[in-house]
């Protein structure tokens, strides 16, 4: 789920529909959160490859550790990437503001974060840009990840957290932890994507069709 103060809006004329912020959200807020409206394909779901819906999975959906496909009920889905992104992903499975938001300012999200297999090109208009989305982003970029949501998180507990209910109980007890103690914290390198490379060969069965009478 978005946070309530952004508005679906039409950013640039290449890049089409993005989300921005319509009041001020501070540095610190949880900008999303998935909460169980959202879509979950688990990776043998048969839609991720039906024709009819593969470039919409694509486009829209983001995968989880597992290789899970989630795709956003609401707006959220419509966030744009940026190489300096207004907001991160965070290892605790929501999004939160790196900087203060302005009123009009678009949330924005590092997609190397979701992609981790593919070679995609960007549309980023804020300097510098890497041009691409590389399959070695993540692993080269997540330490860098890390320190900007850690210096975030630090301003959690002083601003409206609307959408603060929406984590599970663990999670939210291991983001209390970390805040109290400064120990356990989740590292972005938790929630790498799945790369179905990885994935074991299945084994060949024999089949247990019966055999057609004759």
């Amino acid at each position: 789920m978005m946070h309530p103060d952004t508005a679906l809006a039409t950013v640039d004329p290449d890049i089409g529909l993005g989300v921005v912020a319509t009041r001020l959200i501070p540095k610190g807020t949880i900008v999303f959160a998935k909460d169980q409206l959202d879509i979950e394909l688990p990776p043998n779901h048969p839609l991720i490859d039906h024709p009819a819906y593969q470039d919409l999975i694509e486009k829209y959906a983001y995968s989880e550790p597992d290789g899970t496909r989630v795709i956003a009920w609401d707006i959220a889905k419509y966030i744009n990437h940026c190489c300096q992104p207004s907001t991160l992903s965070t290892g605790y499975g929501f999004e939160i503001a790196i900087k203060d938001l302005q009123p009009g300012d678009e949330i924005t999200d590092d997609y190397a974060i979701f992609s981790s297999i593919f070679r995609t090109q960007l549309i980023c208009q804020h300097q510098p840009c890497r041009q691409y989305v590389r399959p070695d982003d993540f692993d080269r970029c997540y330490p860098e990840w890390d320190g900007k949501i850690r210096d975030a998180l630090a301003f959690l507990r002083g601003v409206d957290q609307p959408l603060l209910p929406l984590l599970d109980p663990q999670t939210a007890a291991d983001l209390h932890r970390y805040l109290d103690t400064a120990q356990g914290y989740r590292s972005i390198s938790q929630a790498k994507p799945f790369d179905p490379r990885s994935a074991p060969t299945p084994t060949p069965r024999q089949s247990t069709a019966p055999t057609a009478r004759q």
